[in-house]
């Protein structure tokens, strides 16, 4: 196997773990009143985070071991075509810990879990455009 094979089985590894996070929260979703909104809106998060984690692994660029969407989004490189809200980001962010465990957080809706999810739908398709092309580099 190539270089480049590995690369593109890596970075479609990212993306199909990234498609079970929001098959997932979708499944909860369907839950109605009786959904964990939390752990679906982390579900969300978990997607838009291996996605952008798929984009980074098709153009070779190392990222260290967080959930922090902002700093992984300072690492696409801007020949990526990655075009994502940073304000989307940021609202996902909220929801990559604290929805997991206890504590002083307000709680989250099915109007926030649906936000989520639809940032996480926006952030998975802009991704697979990219990993629709070769990998650059």
């Amino acid at each position: 196997m190539t270089v480049q094979d590995e690369v593109i089985r890596l970075a479609r590894g990212w993306a199909a773990k990234a498609e079970e996070d929001l098959l997932a929260a979708e499944h909860l979703l369907a839950l109605e009143e009786d959904c964990p909104f939390g752990i679906a809106a982390f579900h969300g998060q978990q997607c838009a985070e291996k996605s952008i984690k798929a984009v980074l692994t098709w153009h070779r660029v190392p990222f260290p071991r967080t959930h922090d969407l902002l700093e992984l989004l300072s690492l696409v490189p801007p020949d990526a075509g990655l075009v994502v809200p940073a304000h989307e980001m940021a609202l996902l962010n909220r929801y990559s810990v604290e929805v997991r465990y206890p504590g002083e957080w307000e709680p989250v809706t099915r109007t926030d879990a649906l936000d989520a999810l639809g940032a996480a739908r926006r952030v998975r398709e802009a991704v697979r455009a990219i990993l629709a092309e070769p990998p650059l580099r």
